[in-house]
């Protein structure tokens, strides 16, 4: 769509590599982090408000996270406001990392974005059949996409890897369950563990106990696409334990690089794949996790003709092209 916008993101250098400046395709103005980061995405809602209201001039602005909608009202006095939500606070879901008080902000949040966007779109076509009936609005599902990269380079090193990625690595990820699977099973290949640990000190504190008797190798944070698909490109397999989800970007993009994925059987990701393209364990069950390692490990030839499937299914009717197109009738019709 670059050909008929011209884009400016927002973003800030925690969560990415690059300065301010002008790219194929688009604007970036990035601020920079505060420390604590705790205050990190307040600081990056308010100061793109500021900076959208009072310093640059756009024709409609695009926000994404239901939990940004505390800015919504504001940009409405300006700008018309189309948002993706990438998964939502429901009545009763608690999210660990943050407290009540947290919790409560983020779904009020939600329903300032619901109450004051001039469209809402979510990738979760659950989310959005949840948000039509509690709040009597109109939802869109347009799902995530990908890009297929080709000519990517990938280590040799990778081959008999496991790889688990994540960019904020707390309890809703799974990661202590794939720990204890491996423990349980005395599995002693390496896994190459990819994402931020810092986001809950306990959670660390747990995560590294549970890794004494494991071959693994914490790479942290990459913030760099092309560097962080190096890593995973190649590997065995590609672990995917998370406990919730609305539609992983994380899942899509694995896949889009031929890995076979174990992944727990949550509604987001059987609403994508089925049993023949990845393979599926009960979610939060470390004894069927366990299983399904040992049973994958014994059997290559099986998991590389499910990860080609997956990949001929994202690449038919995941790709950006064709999902950019549903993107482009909402940006052309909020800008006439």
């Amino acid at each position: 769509m670059k050909h008929r916008y011209h884009f400016t993101a927002y973003s800030i250098d925690t969560y990415t590599d690059l300065p301010t400046g002008r790219y194929e395709g688009f604007n970036q103005i990035v601020f920079k982090g505060k420390k604590p980061s705790a205050f990190n995405t307040l600081f990056y809602y308010i100061k793109s408000l500021l900076h959208v209201l009072f310093v640059n001039q756009y024709d409609l602005i695009y926000l994404h996270h239901a939990e940004s909608g505390f800015i919504t009202p504001f940009l409405r006095l300006k700008y018309r406001v189309v948002v993706t939500f990438h998964g939502i606070f429901r009545a009763h879901y608690i999210d660990t990392k943050f407290s009540n008080f947290t919790n409560h902000f983020f779904k009020v949040s939600q329903y300032f974005n619901i109450k004051f966007s001039d469209e809402v779109i979510s990738v979760s076509s659950s989310d959005a059949n949840y948000c039509i009936k509690k709040y009597n609005k109109n939802v869109i599902t347009i799902p995530n996409g990908i890009n297929v990269i080709d000519n990517l380079k990938c280590s040799n090193n990778n081959k008999n890897k496991l790889v688990f990625a994540a960019a904020r690595i707390y309890d809703i990820k799974g990661l202590h369950l794939l720990l204890e699977a491996m423990t349980l099973n005395k599995d002693s290949r390496q896994l190459i563990v990819i994402g931020d640990l810092e986001q809950m000190s306990s959670y660390k504190k747990r995560i590294l106990e549970l890794s004494k008797n494991i071959n693994i190798q914490f790479l942290g944070l990459i913030k760099n696409k092309q560097r962080l698909f190096e890593n995973i490109k190649g590997s065995y397999q590609f672990i995917f334990p998370s406990l919730t989800e609305a539609m992983s970007m994380m899942l899509l993009e694995v896949v889009s690089l031929k890995v076979p994925v174990i992944a727990s059987n949550i509604a987001a990701n059987r609403s994508i794949f089925s049993d023949d393209e990845i393979t599926f364990f009960e979610s939060n069950n470390i004894p069927s996790l366990s299983k399904m390692l040992l049973q994958t490990s014994m059997n290559q030839n099986e998991i590389i003709i499910k990860a080609e499937k997956a990949f001929n299914k994202i690449k038919k009717h995941y790709s950006w092209e064709k999902i950019g197109m549903q993107y482009d009738d909402i940006f052309a019709r909020n800008m006439s």
